[in-house]
C-alpha cells in the first residue's frame, strides 16, 4: 500500500488537480481535515472506502490510521488543504511514515498564495519592479520563526511578501513592516480564497489592519503586501517583446 499526501487546493473543490481526484477515487482510505477540506470532495472517494475526519486527532493517531491501513493493505489517500509543500504539517507524517518503513508519495494541489493572486488578478512578479515572492508567517507562541527570519528582517529585501496564519495578528505585521515597505506600500488580503464566501481587501500598509479587523478576518486567509500588487508603469517581458530573436526552425 502507499500513502498518497494529496493537495486538495485552496477550497473550492474543483481546483483540486485531475491527478489528485485520479488518486483519491483509487484509494480505499481517506484521511482528511474536516475543517479545512471541502466536503464535496469526499464524493470522489469510492463507496466502500473508509472515511477519517482528522480534525480533532493527534498525530499519534493519525500514525495508527496509517499503520492499520498498511496492515490491511489498503492505499491511503491523506487529503491536506492548499500544495503539501508549505504550512501542511506533512514533514512529520512522512518522518513517522519513514520510521515505519510505510511508502508514500505527494500529489501537489493549488496553493493558497496562488489562489489568492488569482481572486486580485495579480501577476505576483513584475519585470523591474518585484522579482521575488517570499512565503512566511509570524512568530506565534506555540511555533516560534527561525532566527534570521522575522517580519523585519524579511521586509528589508523590499520582496512582495506572502503570509499564513497571521490575519489575527495583522496589526504586529503593520508594525514591523512599515519601517521597510512605508504607509504607502499596497496591501491586500484574502480570505477564504476560491471559495463562495470569499473576501478580498484591497489597501495600503498603513490601512489593511483596520480593514481586516472591521471586517472580522482572524484565519483562512493570506496577506500580502509589495509594489508588485499595485504596478502599473512598468517594462514588458523580454518574452514576448517583438525585437527579440526568434529562430524558426
Amino acid at each position: 500500500m502507499t500513502v498518497y499526501f494529496i493537495g486538495a487546493g485552496p477550497g473550492a473543490a474543483d481546483l483540486i488537480t485531475v491527478r489528485g481526484a485520479r488518486t483519491l477515487a483509487s484509494c480505499g482510505v481517506c484521511l482528511y481535515a474536516g475543517s479545512l477540506v471541502p466536503a464535496e470532495l469526499l464524493a470522489d472517494c469510492p463507496p466502500d472506502a473508509r472515511l477519517v475526519d482528522t480534525a480533532n486527532l493527534d498525530l499519534d493517531a493519525i500514525t495508527a490510521e496509517f499503520v492499520r491501513a498498511h496492515q490491511e493493505g489498503h492505499d491511503v489517500a491523506r487529503l491536506h488543504s492548499g500544495d503539501p509543500s508549505v504550512f501542511s504539517a506533512v514533514a512529520e507524517q512522512m518522518r513517522r511514515l519513514d520510521a515505519a518503513g510505510i511508502p508514500y508519495e505527494v500529489v501537489p494541489g493549488v496553493p493558497a498564495f496562488a489562489a489568492a493572486a488569482a481572486a486580485l488578478k495579480r501577476e505576483l512578479t513584475v519585470p523591474t519592479v518585484g522579482q521575488t515572492v517570499v512565503l512566511t508567517r509570524v512568530a506565534q507562541q506555540a511555533t516560534p520563526m527561525p532566527e534570521g527570519e522575522d517580519l523585519a528582517t524579511l521586509g528589508r529585501s523590499g520582496a512582495l511578501l506572502v503570509l499564513h496564519l497571521a490575519a489575527r495578528y495583522v496589526d504586529r505585521v503593520v508594525a514591523e513592516l512599515l519601517p521597510h515597505y512605508g504607509p504607502d506600500c499596497p496591501a491586500a488580503v484574502v480570505a477564504m480564497a476560491s471559495r463562495p464566501d470569499e473576501l478580498i481587501l484591497r489597501g495600503t500598509l498603513e490601512e489593511i489592519a483596520g480593514l481586516t479587523k472591521e471586517a472580522g478576518v482572524t484565519k483562512t486567509a493570506v496577506i500580502l503586501v509589495g509594489r508588485t500588487l499595485a504596478a502599473s508603469q512598468f517594462r514588458d517581458s523580454h518574452l514576448y517583446d517583438p525585437a527579440r530573436a526568434r529562430h524558426v526552425c
